[in-house]
């Protein structure tokens, strides 16, 4: 089950941390690395600092961007601090480890950290169905990318541990991969365009807040089906007119 929880760097800087990241993961269990357009090489530090865990760094996944490194996920949680800026369903560490362990048992699911001093940009965050905060002391809340990959690890190391423990079966909702959520956006502003809805030269105005909308609702495959009928029945219905 752990094999399925990529844990996803974006663009890092420093080739310490990556190394210390993959020390974090292995001693929770995970072992899924995928870097997205890092900006530094793997070198001696990097090994350095992973110490017992270079065969995560050697066998981590290199990616262009983070529509790659996730496109195959039924679930993608972002690490963030609380935005005022955007407003998108949060989840609290605990929370998170329990949802990503949950999920991991049917789907790949990501957890997805930025960059070390800017974090994740509002476009890489809507790209989750979920944030992440850690609950760190408000006076003092500054932790660095390894700090947060271990917090974030060991919070889905305790939800598997509890679930092998409980031995129960979660329900068979299915939900769709990142791709397929994509491609549906992508005809639902496709329709709300052509039967103007939307404006052409604004369309993030609305569509924003409909992914945001659809975030938090977390259609399921049979669900996200359905709604693409629906979109396919208006086209059907507009061009007959």
């Amino acid at each position: 089950m752990l094999n399925n929880v990529k844990v996803v760097l974006v663009g890092t800087s420093h080739s310490g941390n990556i190394g210390s990241a993959a020390r974090a993961m292995k001693v929770m269990g995970l072992t899924n690395l995928v870097l997205v357009d890092p900006k530094c090489e793997v070198d001696e530090q990097t090994m350095a600092l992973a110490a017992g865990a270079t065969d995560i760094v050697q066998n981590a996944t290199v990616v262009h961007s983070l529509e790659e490194a996730v496109a195959d996920c039924g679930l993608v949680v972002g690490s963030s601090a609380r935005s005022r800026t955007l407003d998108w369903p949060m989840l609290e560490s605990r929370e998170c480890g329990v949802q990503l362990a949950t999920e991991s048992e049917k789907h790949p699911v990501a957890l997805v950290f930025g960059r070390e001093r800017t974090g994740l940009t509002n476009d890489e965050l809507q790209t989750c169905q979920y944030h992440v905060c850690i609950p760190a002391n408000p006076e003092y809340s500054s932790l660095n990318l390894a700090m947060a990959v271990q917090t974030l690890s060991y919070e889905v190391r305790m939800a598997f541990l509890e679930r092998q423990k409980q031995d129960y079966s979660e329900s068979d909702e299915d939900y769709p991969r990142h791709k397929e959520l994509e491609l549906f956006y992508q005809h639902l502003e496709k329709v709300i365009t052509d039967t103007q809805f939307i404006s052409r030269d604004k369309p993030n105005l609305v569509m924003n807040k409909m992914r945001r909308l659809f975030s938090r609702a977390r259609p399921e495959n049979q669900e996200l089906n359905i709604l693409r009928g629906v979109l396919t029945s208006i086209e059907k219905s507009v061009k007959s007119k």
